[in-house]
């Protein structure tokens, strides 16, 4: 039973009430909590040595990755982060030292983007440590992007490139937060997710979601230097390689050329590709050259 296999059987069921506008199944939660025009964001998310970054990684980069991976999950639903609680999990013999840098890198991203770190946990771990991170949000009522919403006939568009994150990346992004608001503001954007498990992987949570299919255009994916540079063929990095947190989204195709246009002023430095259609049938299809075949890449998937 592989990851989302058990996330299906444990969400099954699970109680709500009547603040829950959306429970497991998206970025965030989204939450009623009685603002008259904003919902609630809520967020948690974990890395573990071993898994998310290695033991010679720096401190501080584990804890921006850490704080960056949830801020990548508001943007994703065109919110903006308010706070957040860390639960640290240390081996019994630790260096302080290393937790406090941790702390830093934290706290620099932190500020960047006013988000109030006000307590957390810590706990003793065997072998490893891990880093948990649980962070709220807020959402405009009427600019609340979903995963569900994208229609038979959208283009599918993706910031920068793709594949490689394992050369350095996944320790050193930006989330797309300003980008994200910005598209939710001038644009009518129909479904959003941050690609955090590989294109192939958050497309087709897009496409699950929604009840539709996707074409993509293999010649319009962005590869990036790395996954080109890496052992795997570059199409198959950038379609199954997690830890891009890159924005992945779809808007009306009349909207597609002056998107393009109006992306060019307002982000000079940030590539923005068109990558293909979604379908009315369901079905995942890449056109390469000459050839077409079903996209069979699922992204990075724990428990695999």
């Amino acid at each position: 039973m592989n990851e989302f296999d058990l996330i299906r059987l444990l969400t099954a069921g699970l109680p709500s009430n009547d603040t829950t506008i959306l429970g497991a199944g998206d970025d965030c939660a989204v939450l009623d909590l009685g603002l008259s025009d904003r919902w609630l964001l809520f967020k948690t998310d974990a890395v573990v040595e071993g898994i998310h970054y290695t033991s010679d990684a720096k401190p501080e980069e584990v804890g921006h990755k850490a704080l960056a991976r949830c801020l990548s999950d508001v943007a994703a639903m065109a919110g903006k982060p308010v706070a957040a609680l860390v639960t640290l999990g240390l081996p019994q013999e630790y260096d302080p030292k290393w937790a406090l840098a941790v702390y830093a890198g934290m706290s620099e991203l932190a500020r960047r983007y006013r988000v109030a770190i006000v307590g957390g946990e810590t706990t003793t771990v065997p072998e490893r440590t891990l880093l948990s991170v649980a962070l709220l949000g807020t959402v405009d009522k009427n600019k609340c992007l979903k995963r569900s919403g994208a229609l038979a006939g959208d283009a599918i568009f993706v910031t920068g490139e793709l594949g490689g994150s394992i050369q350095g990346k996944h320790l050193d992004f930006e989330p797309r937060m300003e980008q994200a608001q910005w598209l939710a503001t001038h644009f009518s954007i129909h479904a959003m997710i941050d690609v955090s498990d590989g294109l192939a992987g958050d497309l087709r949570h897009i496409t699950n979601s929604s009840g539709v299919g996707a074409e993509l255009l293999a010649s319009a994916i962005p590869v990036s230097d790395a996954a080109r540079k890496g052992g795997k063929p570059p199409m198959q990095a950038a379609l199954e390689d997690g830890e891009d947190f890159e924005l992945l989204f779809t808007v009306p195709a009349r909207e597609a050329v002056a998107l393009l246009d109006a992306w060019k002023l307002e982000f000079p430095g940030l590539k923005l590709s068109c990558i293909g259609k979604i379908t009315k049938n369901p079905g995942f299809i890449l056109h390469e050259g000459n050839r077409t075949r079903d996209i069979l890449e699922h992204g990075y998937t724990h428990f695999a």
